[in-house]
């Protein structure tokens, strides 16, 4: 069978093709072509008239063979049609599996907020990201919009509803209601000898019994099995015999270090701990109260066994046997010579994270906590001393975003970020109090930066809810890395602590600073100066208020 092509270019103008398939069809003949007249050879024609080329075209497939090229080419398309499915079921089952392994489809979603979700089929047990596929922009992606004027108008929003509201302070026995182990394994009363709060707790335990033997800590954590194997071999030789009986010394934190991360809290912990008079947790963030005793690890892997209060409280054996090593002293028994060590804890996320009350209480103060983590030290340490250290919020964040962010980092993804946590937390206070929104969980995960920790005011006016002011510490990086040796000396009188040698001192404040940027985060360079505009309209509210409540103007933090 030959095919005729001339008659085919001579359509093409014209039939787009059609007819021209319907030429090279199995029903044309050139016999009866009247343009081919019978001929083997067929010439091109082009708008009606005959070119001369240096080839001449000339097809010879047969039928058959143009059908069995056919059925390749429909094979082939249809096998890779099916690859294609089989590619796509396989990466969305892994997307699936993977997000319930991790306990995504577990965190529930109690707000819904304005322009993102007047959908009331949310429902709580929906996966995080269907979370944050729920809270993405409708009218306008501002993530990608640098434009300082529009994104101003978001912030100025949000301003316009900040609104800062005393808390109600729950009471004693409705701590108790939600935490009745807890009550019942801390005393009401410690030690009258010791300036740290510590009692002596009745051990049951055998010389065969691991005393650290389910001690969650030890258990998910590789890192502090070391610590947990020396304390086994030391154990029964700090127990207290009396009367038949055996008892070991247990303790809770005289101060805590609760504030904020990417502040200077490590640098803090790590020349405080060198003072002679001071001891810490074998761990330096238990995030026990915010965290492990709700059975979270990582919120993003879903929840785990609570970790109980004995778990926390073993974290301080290693500083109990010195201070027992005190109180057991000659001096002490003759001449009631008082312990003066004292304990710190400096777990980062104490004085702002409490993003798990929405799974333990009842959510029936229109989106507020009923308790935040404050409520319960108190409850069980009225005497607490709390030691905060800031910075700027606008510096504090990029900080974060640099040490978090896990790749493709640069000051324009920091940017987008901001804009988009700008958007939702906008959307969540047109709807709800803004301490709803600060300690709302859903928004925060769905938050790509977390603008939310750099509210300081918000946190501190809680706190200030329950503990006196005289009882809080608040300082600045700025003024500690400019100054350590006059921040240090704050401390120290803030936790009555002794006299050091010259070359205590010495040690204490001059030694380099601890967990500085990385020099692969150094290289970016420092943000966008749009950025750091919007980002300083936005904390400027907050600034005020809180140099205000601390009558410092310092803490405008103008000049940073």
């Amino acid at each position: 069978m030959r095919y005729c092509i001339n008659c085919c270019i001579h359509l093409l103008p014209n039939d787009l093709h059609r007819q021209c398939f319907r030429c090279c069809g199995p029903n044309h003949h050139n016999q009866k072509c009247p343009v081919c007249k019978g001929e083997n050879k067929i010439p091109l024609y082009t708008d009606s008239k005959q070119m001369k080329l240096l080839a001449v075209w000339e097809v010879r497939t047969d039928h058959r063979e143009s059908w069995n090229g056919f059925f390749c080419l429909r094979k082939g398309k249809l096998c890779s049609l099916i690859f294609g499915l089989i590619i796509m079921t396989l990466v969305m089952a892994s997307y699936i599996l993977t997000g319930a392994k991790h306990g995504l489809l577990l965190i529930p979603s109690p707000f819904h907020y304005g322009p993102f979700t007047s959908n009331p089929s949310l429902m709580d047990n929906e996966s995080l990201s269907d979370m944050k596929d729920h809270y993405q922009p409708s009218k306008m992606n501002i993530s990608y919009v640098k434009d300082y004027p529009s994104i101003k108008l978001i912030i100025d929003t949000i301003t316009s509803k900040i609104e800062f509201m005393r808390r109600q302070r729950p009471d004693l026995e409705e701590l108790r209601k939600q935490e009745p182990h807890m009550f019942s394994v801390i005393p009401n009363k410690f030690l009258p000898n010791s300036k740290n709060p510590c009692w002596y707790e009745e051990y049951r335990g055998n010389t065969t019994t691991d005393p650290y033997a389910t001690n969650s800590y030890a258990l998910y954590s590789k890192r502090f099995r070391i610590i947990f194997d020396y304390l086994r071999k030391v154990f029964w030789n700090h127990l207290y015999h009396y009367k038949g009986k055996h008892y070991r010394l247990r303790c809770l934190p005289h101060f805590y270090i609760i504030g904020q991360p990417k502040c200077g809290t490590t640098d803090l912990y790590d020349r405080l701990r060198l003072h002679p008079e001071v001891r810490f947790s074998a761990i330096k963030e238990p995030h026990w109260w915010t965290r492990k005793r709700f059975g979270i690890i990582r919120l993003r892997h879903g929840f785990h066994d609570r970790y109980p209060v004995e778990d926390y409280l073993d974290l301080f054996d290693l500083a109990a046997h010195q201070i027992q090593g005190v109180l057991q002293s000659e001096a002490a028994k003759e001449h009631g010579e008082m312990n003066n060590i004292i304990i710190g804890e400096a777990s980062a996320s104490t004085m702002w994270d409490n993003n798990a009350w929405i799974f333990f209480y009842d959510n029936s103060t229109e989106g507020e906590p009923p308790f935040l983590i404050q409520d319960f030290i108190h409850a069980f340490q009225p005497n607490a001393k709390l030691i905060i250290m800031l910075r700027d919020p606008v510096e504090r964040l990029y900080s974060d975003y640099l040490y978090f962010a896990s790749a493709n980092k640069s000051v324009e993804d920091f940017h987008e970020k901001v804009a988009e946590s700008l958007q939702l937390f906008e959307s969540c206070v047109l709807d709800y109090s803004l301490r709803a929104c600060v300690y709302n969980n859903t928004l925060n995960n769905a938050m790509p930066v977390r603008l939310q920790v750099g509210l300081y005011v918000v946190y501190l006016l809680d706190w200030l809810t329950v503990f006196d002011k005289e009882q809080i510490l608040v300082l600045r990086l700025e003024d500690h890395a400019s100054n350590m040796r006059y921040t240090m000396h704050m401390v120290f009188r803030f936790l009555d602590l002794g006299p050091l040698s010259e070359k205590q001192e010495a040690l204490i404040t001059k030694s380099p600073a601890s967990n500085t940027r990385r020099p692969e985060d150094k290289s970016l360079g420092p943000m966008l100066p749009t950025t750091k505009a919007i980002l300083r309209d936005f904390y400027r509210p907050f600034n005020t208020k809180l140099a205000q409540v601390l009558f410092d103007d310092a803490f405008l933090w103008k000049r940073t």
